[in-house]
């Protein structure tokens, strides 16, 4: 979902900026008295950009305000969304931890995801790995990519990864549950030689 929203909001960023340029250069080139073509918008630099005729062409039929409400509503929608999506934080930026008191304890997620990353290093066969919370500080999900070198089994890697790491991780932090997503792949290799 992220890489969509990057996409997303790479291609929305272009198309606008894209558009506010030939509208802007196009202004600024008939002001500076270039020379337009017949179908262009504006006819000379002292012409307007919508005149009273364009503006209240429409005003009277049945349909024009309901039409213009509707893609307004629309627009400002797409524009939240957007602005949401952009905004929203990615990863946990703390996890509740219950000290057995009724008080509480707040732990930086990026140290529970530092500890996370670190122990699953260490197993073997596991040539790189990355975690990431996110969800909710008291119910916090792991998002864990790991890099495993060529001779691992990957169902032999998963499962120690989660009876340490994540067990781990999940008792000192005292969570009832953490929720792991694990992604695996494969370090390349180049060919060994014989001889």
């Amino acid at each position: 979902m992220r890489a969509v929203l990057r996409t997303v909001n790479r291609v929305f960023l272009g198309l606008v900026g894209l558009i506010l340029l030939v509208l802007g250069g196009s202004v600024l080139a008939v002001g500076l008295g270039a020379p337009v073509p017949s179908w262009w918008i504006h006819d000379s630099e002292h012409d307007v950009l919508l005149s009273d005729a364009e503006r209240t062409r429409w005003r009277d039929d049945g349909w024009w305000w309901p039409v213009v409400i509707a893609a307004l509503a629309v627009l400002l929608l797409l524009a939240l969304w957007w602005l949401v999506a952009v905004l929203r934080r990615r990863r946990l930026a703390e996890v509740l931890v219950d000290t057995g008191d009724g008080e509480g304890a707040l732990v930086r997620g990026r140290a529970l995801e530092d500890a996370l990353t670190q122990e699953a290093v260490r197993i073997d066969g596991v040539d790189g790995a990355h975690a990431r919370l996110k969800g909710r500080r008291t119910t916090p999900e792991a998002h864990v990519r790991l890099a495993l070198e060529p001779h691992v089994d990957p169902g032999t890697a998963l499962n120690d990864f989660t009876t340490g790491a994540l067990t781990h991780a999940r008792t000192s932090a005292g969570l009832a549950s953490l929720p792991a997503e694990v992604r695996l792949r494969g370090v390349k290799h180049g060919a060994e030689r014989v001889g």
